[in-house]
């Protein structure tokens, strides 16, 4: 009997549904489970996960509904009123917690054998081939561990590159564990340092 193939699940961010925080802990404690947006065509599909503030919020399923076939019950379980009107369709989101991000666990793990400090240098090395601006990865890493909670564009300004470049390639490295965000700017995870030691 053939084995069934794994669903590939898409992980995005939060901004592509925008929830709040307070709706966000209600989804975890289970009294939401419902979002309304109006969009030209969907935003999230089936199967997506969406990193929060709160952990994953698993989108398992949506659908183009009617305004008037809004029920009182499906605004209660959506936890906020609708969008104002417009021309837009309305999307109808269900919801529900999927667990804590898994990259919380991972940047805590700092017990790096000999094969996970290969493979995160092999990934380290693609990152710095493919780039356009050369490599960045080590020097990154080191002047986030020299100066952590420093605002991304000073960061980037002693790097001689722009913002939001900069901010794409930390997040590659908070991917891997390796970097934390805080309120404002960057620290490197305790699997980061462990790893910036080992380099």
């Amino acid at each position: 009997m053939p084995m069934p193939v794994a669903k590939q699940v898409q992980v995005a961010s939060v901004h592509r549904v925008l929830i709040g925080r307070r709706t966000l802990d209600q989804i975890v404690a289970g009294e939401v489970d419902l979002a309304f947006r109006r969009w030209e065509r969907p935003r999230v599909r089936p199967g997506t996960r969406l990193r929060t503030a709160v952990g994953l919020i698993a989108v398992d399923a949506i659908e183009q509904v009617d305004p008037s076939t809004v029920s009182a019950e499906d605004l209660r379980r959506a936890g906020i009123p609708l969008q104002a009107e417009d021309e837009r369709p309305l999307w109808r989101i269900a919801l529900r917690y999927d667990g804590p991000d898994p990259r919380v666990a991972l940047r805590e793990d700092q017990r790096l054998d000999a094969e996970q400090l290969e493979a995160l240098r092999a990934r380290l090395a693609r990152f710095d081939v493919q780039s356009a601006h050369g490599p960045w990865t080590r020097q990154t890493l080191t002047l986030i561990a020299q100066q952590p909670a420093t605002l991304a564009a000073d960061l980037a300004a002693q790097l001689g590159r722009e913002k939001l470049p900069f901010k794409r390639d930390v997040r590659k490295l908070k991917e891997l564990g390796l970097t934390e965000s805080l309120q404002t700017g960057y620290r490197l995870s305790p699997r980061g340092r462990a790893l910036l030691d080992a380099l």
